[in-house]
């Protein structure tokens, strides 16, 4: 299987990114107003915004996504990198496809001149887990949350 190829998100590609989009929020059985959808897809094209998109691409068809997003630490004079949301096909699932996909994350960020890359996951996301053990350290923090 050929590696996939990682690049930029296009405004043209909302067709492609969609299904991605809407199997992630499935996968972690949450929902998403239509038109925060609408809002997140604009945001991850206007240069104004912190947030970024890739996608892994192979024989012309969209497999997967990575969306992440830079912010200022009190603890580093750089960015840190927040990889929010990371999501492959299922069919391509198991090439690696999620790894290239963080990998060109770390390349872009030590390029924005980031310290850190980070991200969350479930616990139970045993699969993706196995992949994550491999790419980073499980620093031991847990997340406390307050929904407003």
């Amino acid at each position: 299987m050929p590696s996939p190829i990682i690049r930029p998100l296009r405004p043209d590609e909302r067709a492609a990114w969609d299904p991605l989009w809407q199997g992630y929020l499935t996968f972690y059985g949450a929902t998403v107003a239509p038109e925060v959808t609408d809002l997140t897809f604009a945001r991850l094209h206007d240069a104004s915004e912190p947030m970024h998109a890739l996608v892994a691409e192979r024989d012309g068809a969209v497999i997967g996504l990575v969306h992440y997003i830079f912010h200022r630490s009190t603890w580093t004079a750089g960015p840190y990198c927040y990889l929010q949301d990371l999501f492959t096909a299922q069919a391509a699932r198991g090439q690696g496809v999620g790894r290239a996909l963080i990998e060109a994350v770390y390349a872009a960020a030590r390029e924005a001149g980031a310290s850190r890359v980070y991200w969350l996951t479930q616990e139970a996301n045993v699969t993706a887990r196995a992949l994550y053990d491999t790419l980073a350290d499980r620093p031991g923090f847990i997340q406390y949350r307050k929904v407003l």
